[in-house]
């Protein structure tokens, strides 16, 4: 895997579609990405994305959680009902992804992206919910989400 990237394995159908004609788009940023689908065709893309949903999810975590910064962040999954639209156990559905076994610096990432505005084809209902977030509170819900299973 490269660093910085999301496991896109077993990830909702309707969410891969999406983020696969962003890219294609050019509504959302990433090079690697926009290289592969640039010339892609509506089918192509719902044939990869129907491939991807198909696996089993990827947990890329090793080692061992922290579990004071994992609690913390469980509360704060908890304040902000994260579970509302990413399901209980974070497992995603339609167009909103799996956070669960995620690559914890991705996530990190991500959420500091919605959170500064800074983070392209972003939804309003992730900025609006990381608006005022701490750097160090994303990190233990980004380690919590990372560490879900």
């Amino acid at each position: 895997m490269i660093a910085g990237t999301p496991s896109i394995a077993g990830q909702p159908l309707t969410f891969l579609e999406n983020s696969l004609v962003y890219f294609r788009e050019g509504l959302r940023t990433a090079p690697v990405m926009q290289a592969i689908v640039k010339d892609m065709k509506d089918e192509d893309i719902t044939a990869l994305a129907r491939h991807f949903s198909a696996q089993p999810a990827k947990v890329v975590m090793t080692g061992k959680a922290d579990d004071a910064k994992a609690t913390r962040g469980k509360q704060i999954a908890a304040k902000n009902h994260c579970g509302q639209c990413h399901l209980a156990k974070y497992e995603g559905r339609d167009q909103m992804p799996r956070l669960a076994g995620q690559r914890e610096e991705y996530l990190n990432t991500a959420m500091i992206g919605y959170r500064d505005g800074k983070r392209s084809a972003a939804d309003t209902t992730m900025t609006e919910v990381l608006y005022g977030m701490t750097d160090a509170d994303i990190a233990a819900l980004a380690h919590f989400m990372a560490w879900s299973d």
